[in-house]
């Protein structure tokens, strides 16, 4: 068979280009220190590394979920820190105050004003905030979930945060849950106290019926903090002892709750911490599986660059003699 000239330029041609093209796919490597710099180069691998890079954006998205849950969670739990002091301080003051051998009309109406002032300290601690978001109101965020009159405006509202593909934690606990001894049995009062006329107050002696009614009530029943203050307050302006002992009971159970919540706050945070300190291993794994795909050996691409070289240079020095013949050499 006749080899012609075009075709010896054609294998000349071809041969070239496909060493130049072999050089810049080493040239590239070398650049980004990647041996998948294009689809094209490796479509599986590829494809391998862009899952893995969604599931880091991913995993940074649910760090900073959890982060901001545990933000949530630790005001959470420092507000009923505050509370707590609150209820023992009333508690405290409930105990110097229930005998007339410890106390007088003048001991009892000044500490009656401390038990104001714990009042609206326990209102403002209800009203706290992270930014302007109200942390026990619910789903209720945007206003004040604690009226001045310590009733509460919020609702059961549990805000979940995902922190983890599929996994969800609270990030708040409802005032309902922490004002209250029996949340439940609580919803009975809130409604009466809603079907009250607006304009009515509460005298003297309705208030000492009720608050024999709530001692004479079963075991079980709901004690609301707000309430309890009040009760010892006007105990105190009253001179009924009565009232006054009674209110230690209900202050040790509102401090058990307090102190059950806490506990559930902190279980959610140490869950919090468990599941960022996994997401940080699987981002590690991540890191470590893309690197093997696509982070190229540069031993091995410095190497293979100067073989691509010297093919090349062979290449071009081959092709002077397959090309030397000229128009004036057919002429002789």
């Amino acid at each position: 068979m006749r080899v012609t000239d075009n075709q010896n330029y054609g294998v000349i041609r071809d041969s070239i280009s496909r060493s130049r093209s072999r050089m810049d796919n080493l040239q590239a490597e070398t650049a980004t220190l990647k041996k998948v710099n294009r689809p094209s180069d490796d479509p599986i691998g590829a494809a391998k590394v862009l899952e893995v890079r969604t599931d880091k954006v991913n995993n940074e998205q649910f760090q900073v979920n959890a982060k901001l849950a545990q933000a949530y969670l630790d005001n959470t739990d420092h507000a009923l820190e505050d509370l707590s002091e609150v209820v023992m301080r009333a508690k405290e003051i409930a105990i110097g105050q229930s005998s007339n051998a410890s106390s007088t009309p003048e001991s009892r109406y000044g500490v009656s004003e401390e038990v104001n002032q714990l009042f609206q300290r326990a209102v403002a601690t209800g009203n706290r905030r992270i930014g302007d978001r109200f942390i026990f109101g619910g789903y209720k965020t945007n206003a004040a979930p604690v009226g001045a009159d310590g009733a509460y405006h919020g609702d059961d509202g549990q805000v979940m945060v995902e922190i983890g593909r599929e996994v969800f934690i609270g990030a708040n606990v409802p005032g309902h849950e922490v004002f209250n001894t029996q949340p439940d049995s609580s919803a009975d009062a809130k409604r009466m106290h809603q079907q009250k006329s607006p304009g009515s107050k509460e005298t003297a002696g309705e208030a000492q019926r009720r608050l024999a009614s709530e001692d004479s009530a079963p075991a079980g029943q709901n004690t609301n903090l707000f309430e309890q203050l009040k009760a010892l307050r006007t105990g105190l302006l009253t001179g009924d002892m009565e009232t006054i002992r009674g209110s230690m009971d209900g202050f040790d159970d509102l401090l058990g709750k307090i102190v059950a919540t806490r506990a559930k706050i902190g279980s959610r945070i140490q869950s919090i911490n468990g599941n960022m300190g996994a997401l940080e291993r699987h981002n590690i794994t991540n890191a470590q599986l893309t690197s093997n795909i696509e982070d190229a050996d540069m031993t091995q691409v410095v190497s293979d660059l100067a073989k691509e070289e010297t093919v090349f240079k062979s290449s071009l020095a081959s092709s002077k003699h397959l090309i030397q013949p000229t128009l004036l050499d057919f002429l002789r």
